[in-house]
């Protein structure tokens, strides 16, 4: 696949495993991070208004097809300029990209209306290949897209995201990630529950306002 037709297949993912998380009914949605608008268009029927945010131009071009609010830039400036609140935050693969992802998560905080939910996925740090790399590769491993992608900034484990929207004033409700592979279950099974987080690329958390 050429440089081009990755960045583009990138930038278009419905993520169709994350949406299906979601409630059927999502009110006022921001999408950070939105793209080309591929989560957008797959939750349009169930979004009553849609704002997305995203830093390349020619993506948010395409996202403002289908999205009512498109805001071009970095996350951090685009979000102070916003306007709540919010009935539903979708945060899908931007934390590992932020400078500052607490500084971020406090303005959705902020943004966010009451019982508002805020759904995030991350790359996951405690992945088994990062250990192999590190232990017998003697490498990091960065790639050019991916689970360890040259343009992330930040690393966080399952308990490390839980510890981060704890301390931004968020309730995390559920997390969890895609379904095992049949060897996966079975590793799942042998070690009582506890090998999920070393088995699995991805991390998401489903998240409310603490105290709401």
């Amino acid at each position: 696949m050429a440089v081009g037709e990755r960045a583009s297949s990138y930038y278009e993912q419905a993520r169709p495993e994350l949406v299906a998380l979601l409630p059927p009914a999502l009110g006022r949605v921001l999408d950070i991070g939105c793209g080309a608008g591929g989560v957008g268009r797959a939750i349009r029927e169930r979004a009553g208004h849609l704002t997305g945010i995203e830093l390349d131009p020619a993506a948010a071009e395409r996202a403002a097809e289908t999205y009512d609010v498109i805001r071009v830039g970095p996350a951090e400036e685009m979000l102070e300029a916003l306007e709540g609140p919010f009935d539903t935050v979708l945060a899908y693969d931007v934390l590992e990209h932020l400078v500052d992802p607490n500084r971020v998560l406090r303005r959705v905080r902020e943004l966010a209306g009451p019982g508002a939910l805020l759904h995030v996925s991350i790359p996951n740090a405690r992945h088994w290949s990062l250990v192999r790399d590190l232990v017998f590769r003697g490498t990091f491993g960065y790639t050019t897209a991916g689970h360890r992608d040259a343009t992330h900034l930040r690393w966080l484990t399952p308990s490390d995201l839980r510890a981060l929207l704890a301390a931004c004033s968020f309730r995390v409700e559920r997390d969890g990630h895609a379904p095992l592979t049949r060897a996966g279950r079975v590793a799942e099974r042998i070690t009582g529950g506890r090998s999920a987080e070393f088995l699995v690329h991805q991390w998401w958390a489903l998240a409310r306002p603490a105290g709401d």
